[in-house]
This record gives C-alpha cells, sequence and structure tokens, in this order.
C-alpha cells in the first residue's frame, strides 16, 4: 500500500522512514512537511494539495507533535484515509476519543501506537508476570533531552508533556505487561521556572493488589542512558532495559542483551497497521495517556532551575 509521512522530523526520519523502507507491506509515496524532505519522495505543502494529487494515497502516518496532531487528523480522517498516531496520539484524551469517533463514522482504520510495547522483551515479560505475584514494581526513565529532543521547544509547551513524551514510553510497557489496571495516587512535578512543562517527575500508583508501584522521570540525566522497568515478584527480580529491548530474571538474561534499543519497533507497528486496515476497525488504547493525564491532574508542581537550549 502506498503512504504518505506527515511531518518529516527527527522520529520521522529515524524510525519511521527506516521501517517503511524494509517494509514488504508499505511504499512511502509522499510527504508533507514544512520543513523536512526525504529524498526521492514527492512533497507536498499541505494535506489538502496531496489528497487533490494523489487520491490514490489513502493512508497517512502522523509523526507531528501531539498539539497540532488533531487537525490533520481529522481532515485526513474525514477525507477517507486511515490514519496512524504516533505517541502520544493527541494533546489530550478528549482530543482522542473524537479521533475513534470519526475513524468509526467514516468506517477507516485508526491506529494510536505506542512503539515500546513493541521491545523485543514486553511480550516475554508479560508472559513472565502473568504468572507470578507482584510485590513491587519500579520505573526509572532518565534521559538527556538535549540529545532527544534538540532544540524541540514544543515540548515544553502546553500539550508538549514535557519529560512525559518520553516517560509515556515506561507506562504505555508497564500498562501492557501488567495482568491488572493501575491508577495515580500522587504525583511531584518539577517544572523549570521558564517553561510550561515537567522536566522531572515522581508518580506512585494504586495497585489492586498491593504492590508497590512508582516512577522516576528525568529529562536532565548525563551519560548512560537509563530506561529500566523493574518488577520484584514471589518468584525473582525480573528486569526490562533498553526502553524494554533486554529482560533477565534474577540476572539470567531471557532476551538477547545485544538486541538494540528501538530495533524491530516500528517495522512491527506498520506491519500491524497493515493487518489492521486489512481486517478494518480501529486500535486506539489510551491507558497510557491517562495515566499521564492523571499525574498532571494531580502532581505536585515544585519549581525547578530555568532550562535553556
Amino acid at each position: 500500500m502506498d503512504i504518505a509521512l506527515i511531518g518529516i522530523g527527527k522520529i520521522a526520519r529515524d524510525a519511521h522512514v527506516p521501517a517503511i523502507a524494509t517494509s514488504p507491506d508499505w511504499e512511502l509515496a509522499a510527504t508533507v512537511s514544512r520543513h523536512g524532505r526525504v529524498e526521492g519522495v514527492q512533497d507536498y505543502p499541505d494535506l489538502d494539495t496531496l489528497f487533490a494529487q494523489r487520491p490514490d494515497i489513502r493512508v497517512v502516518s502522523l509523526c507531528l507533535p501531539p498539539v497540532p496532531r488533531f487537525e490533520y487528523a481529522v481532515q485526513a480522517l474525514s477525507a477517507g484515509r486511515h490514519v496512524m498516531l504516533e505517541k502520544p496520539p493527541g494533546a489530550t484524551l478528549a482530543e482522542v476519543h473524537a479521533l475513534e469517533a470519526l475513524a468509526r463514522a467514516h468506517r477507516v482504520s485508526l491506529f494510536a501506537t505506542w512503539h515500546s510495547r513493541e521491545a523485543a522483551g514486553v511480550a516475554a515479560a508479560k508472559s513472565w508476570l502473568a504468572e507470578r505475584a507482584l510485590r513491587s514494581l519500579r520505573v526509572m526513565w532518565k534521559e538527556d533531552v538535549r540529545r532527544w529532543h534538540p532544540g524541540q521547544d514544543w515540548i515544553w509547551e502546553p500539550g508538549g508533556m514535557g519529560v512525559f513524551d518520553p516517560g509515556i514510553n515506561a507506562l504505555s510497557i508497564v500498562t501492557e505487561i501488567l495482568p491488572v489496571p493501575i491508577h495515580v495516587t500522587s504525583a511531584v512535578l518539577e517544572v523549570p521556572e521558564n517553561r510550561q512543562t515537567p522536566i522531572a517527575a515522581r508518580l506512585d500508583f494504586y495497585h489492586p493488589g498491593g504492590a508497590e508501584i512508582a516512577a522516576d522521570y528525568d529529562f536532565r540525566h548525563e551519560g548512560e542512558q537509563t530506561w529500566t522497568i523493574e518488577a520484584e515478584t514471589d518468584a525473582g527480580l525480573m528486569r526490562l532495559t533498553g526502553g524494554g529491548a533486554h529482560l533477565s530474571v534474577d540476572g539470567g538474561d531471557l532476551v538477547d542483551p545485544n538486541v538494540p534499543a528501538l530495533a524491530g519497533e516500528y517495522p512491527r507497528l506498520y506491519a500491524k497497521f497493515a493487518q489492521l486496515i486489512q481486517r478494518g476497525g480501529c486500535d486506539v488504547d489510551l491507558a497510557p495517556m491517562r495515566l499521564v493525564a492523571d499525574a498532571l491532574a494531580l502532581g505536585r508542581r515544585v519549581a525547578a532551575d530555568p532550562f535553556n537550549w
């Protein structure tokens, strides 16, 4: 199937374009972007022009930041196009509920993606935890915003989510591997004096079985980047590291520890999108986004030092 990529920024160049290039299901037929281009692919100034000149392209993948994404998604769905959403799927829960209703009304597919759920160790972690009693779970998601979001001021604006933009990846894994739902009970959000969104956060959660669950996020972390989830159970300590790419129990590897972070995640997403379109319907799981929304609603805000690039 031909597909158009909307928004050619860092995530599109690093993940979407390579995944499409190696996919047996997709052909990158067009792009729409104010700044970025893909060599050898026709670029269009806006969706109206794309749809008018290429009515044969029935599928779009939106790689824009969350705030402007809603209008593009509405336009594409209303034009009868299938739509894939980069994470988080919108700036608010209400936006995404509206998009799902619109997709169903036009009988097209909407796919709200969570790429970290496709990490190499996640499925095995889910299977392992299903048969164990959880005692505690801790998320440690600490990275350097200057390395992963260089100069991207949108992440500090309302709707940009700040540290939760990467932090929601951890929550997408947690809500996938736990067999029961959890919810936020308290949060502390460190917000730079000159910004609108958190640069660091600490979250605590309710677990129906009484397990202690917490998450620590920090966007100021230099050196080795940390994307780790540790689960203490009645049968030992399970660790997911590398953003879900590596899985071990009590120090023994259950998944190849040499698998690079992000390896295979986006190819698996695009394979699922192709299957979703073929069978019809939508895949819109908002569990990770609900946890972030609750953290922002409950969070006690603490002033942090100003952040500048």
